[in-house]
């Protein structure tokens, strides 16, 4: 449903399904632990779920906002008539995606945690521009009464930009926490507590503009957890 409406220029709605999707993904660890279904097949089902949902759907609903760029912007206009291999590059996430899924089924180390920024988050990331050009809501970055964030995301250097470089991080070896509790004390998920407390502080203030700033404080505050605090609270 993502794939169909954002080809038919229904990109906030294509944004939504994708956030469904993400949400049911959320939930499926749960149902499956609460109902004692365990599967390979299940397991298999369920990544190359992920590769159209979060793969496939978010780099067409990428490729689609540089389609309406070109009447936007016209740099847009004159990058995709002299560089047309430039409006292929948000598929580079689908490929990217496959192979970070596919890898996370066969590596023993993300059991809890995640090696590489996980597709959800990719997705989400994405798919929070067009809610943002559609719902158009206050935004602290303005100048002459002009939303800047439209422009920046209608520039064909950072949709081009950011699909290589969300495709180099889906299979880099960046350790992010998950969102698995085990259990519900402070000391096992403290990174976890904090994260959810500063992105519903993000998510009252911004709202839809929160996503990006939320999925970019995941990113920081992961390697922060793993790479300075951890270690810290271990030695204590």
């Amino acid at each position: 449903m993502a794939v169909v409406t954002a080809f038919e220029g229904q990109l906030a709605d294509a944004a939504i399904y994708v956030y469904v999707a993400a949400i049911l993904d959320f939930f499926d660890g749960f149902a499956a632990r609460l109902l004692g279904a365990y599967s390979d097949i299940g397991k298999e089902l369920d990544s190359l779920a992920d590769v159209v949902s979060f793969g496939v759907a978010p780099s067409v609903v990428v490729y689609c906002l540089l389609q309406q760029s070109m009447n936007f912007n016209w740099s847009s206009y004159y990058v995709f008539t002299q560089y047309p291999v430039m409006k292929y590059f948000p598929f580079i996430m689908a490929a990217f995606s496959a192979l970070r899924l596919a890898k996370f089924n066969i590596d023993p180390r993300q059991a809890v945690d995640f090696i590489g920024v996980p597709t959800p988050a990719n997705a989400l990331l994405l798919c929070s521009f067009p809610l943002l050009l559609h719902f158009h809501l206050p935004t602290l970055i303005k100048f002459s009464d002009k939303l800047i964030y439209i422009d920046i995301i209608y520039h064909p250097g950072f949709l081009c930009g950011l699909s290589l470089i969300m495709s180099i991080l889906l299979v880099s070896e960046i350790r992010l926490f998950s969102l698995k509790f085990k259990d519900f004390s402070w000391r096992n998920n403290a990174n976890r507590y904090i994260f959810l407390i500063v992105s519903a502080i993000m998510i009252a203030v911004f709202q839809f503009n929160a996503t990006p700033i939320i999925i970019g404080f995941y990113i920081i505050w992961s390697v922060a957890w793993y790479k300075l605090i951890e270690p810290r609270l271990i030695k204590t």
